[in-house]
């Protein structure tokens, strides 16, 4: 990933939740305006949005204070998600065997750009 000086991210790793579930999150918001990819998070019904949303916001802080960019004229340009680790359980099974539970993780990385201005 490169990072040019009009753009900041954030990232968050070992997010509790699989990475296909995360991802249904992060493809609401790529492409929105920083401000209505807010309202879309906080708003959403799905459990991992809280996460997604302090990622979002700490991508803007980033934005506003390391690289000294207009917050009304930000956008998420990319947002997507990796897999990280796997817990792995067992369940006890009839007749003395086990069954695997698998419990995924994610990381989450959200790249906030500064639109151009239109001339």
């Amino acid at each position: 990933m490169k990072i040019d000086n009009k753009s900041a991210f954030a990232r968050n790793l070992a997010i509790r939740i699989s990475p296909r579930k995360l991802n249904l999150v992060a493809q609401s918001i790529r492409g929105l305006k920083a401000e209505n990819a807010i309202n879309q998070l906080t708003f959403s019904k799905r459990r991992v949005s809280g996460e997604v949303l302090k990622v979002l916001q700490a991508a803007i802080a980033n934005a506003e204070n390391n690289n000294q960019m207009d917050v009304d004229r930000l956008f998420v340009s990319e947002a997507y998600v990796g897999k990280s680790m796997v817990m792995k359980r067992f369940r006890p099974r009839a007749r003395g065997r086990a069954g695997k539970i698998h419990k995924f993780f994610s990381n989450l990385t959200v790249v906030v750009k500064e639109q151009e201005e239109k001339v």
